[in-house]
């Protein structure tokens, strides 16, 4: 195996992952929301570093090729599995990271029947925009987290009226809610238009890539 740095960033990626669970089991939120939203913004980072480095250094690898989609997937998936359960179990939440799962694992499974054949599949712009469509969701969410439970906790002995006052710009505001709850507004609607956008973006290149795979899966008659 070539361990160049290229190939040592997909693999920081690719334990970032999980890393993004750890968070929420030993810290207390909202720092578990930050510590995830950097550790995945940082791995996001590498996913284009990584890439860059490689062709600029001429270091791509098999490895290289192997791991980074791995890495991606495994990111993407585990961070929706986070933000889906600290969500509630949210609809508007639920539906499009269903999908994205939903079409990750098919065409993984199908890359891996394909074999080597796989290889001659290109990954599409329009994939890659989806791709960045999934990290800029997922980390608008985990900050909508973070300003959630900000909000949340320092409302939390105030009346509904005192919290409307501060809010509203009708009333003392020592705490701050203005713009915590501005924040948790603006993350939580783009996050959630941009997980939507990532949505559609999966299902028609999962469509696009299970059309140009068709010609493979055909029997041979004898």
């Amino acid at each position: 195996m070539n361990l160049n740095l290229p190939n040592i960033l997909t693999i920081l990626r690719l334990a970032a992952a999980p890393g993004v669970v750890v968070m929420f089991l030993y810290f207390a939120r909202p720092w578990a929301d930050w510590f995830a939203l950097v550790l995945f913004v940082l791995a996001a980072f590498t996913d284009f570093l990584d890439g860059y480095l490689a062709r600029a250094w001429k270091q791509e690898s098999k490895l290289g090729a192997m791991l980074d989609p791995i890495a991606d997937k495994a990111m993407v998936i585990i961070a929706l599995v986070v933000i889906t359960g600290f969500s509630g179990m949210n609809p508007w939440i639920l539906l499009p990271a269903t999908l994205i799962i939903f079409r990750e694992v098919f065409v993984s499974g199908l890359r891996e029947f394909l074999g080597d054949t796989a290889g001659t599949l290109k990954v599409t712009n329009l994939a890659k925009w989806k791709t960045t469509a999934q990290m800029v969701a997922i980390a608008m969410l985990f900050a909508t987290g973070a300003f959630e439970h900000y909000f949340g906790m320092q409302s939390l002995a105030m009346t509904a009226e005192m919290v409307e006052a501060a809010v509203f710009g009708d009333g003392p505001d020592p705490l701050g809610l203005w713009w915590k709850y501005q924040g948790m507004i603006v993350s939580w609607w783009g996050g959630i238009i941009m997980l939507w956008l990532a949505g559609l973006l999966t299902i028609i290149t999962g469509w696009d890539y299970f059309k140009k795979s068709l010609p493979f899966l055909k029997d041979t008659r004898t």
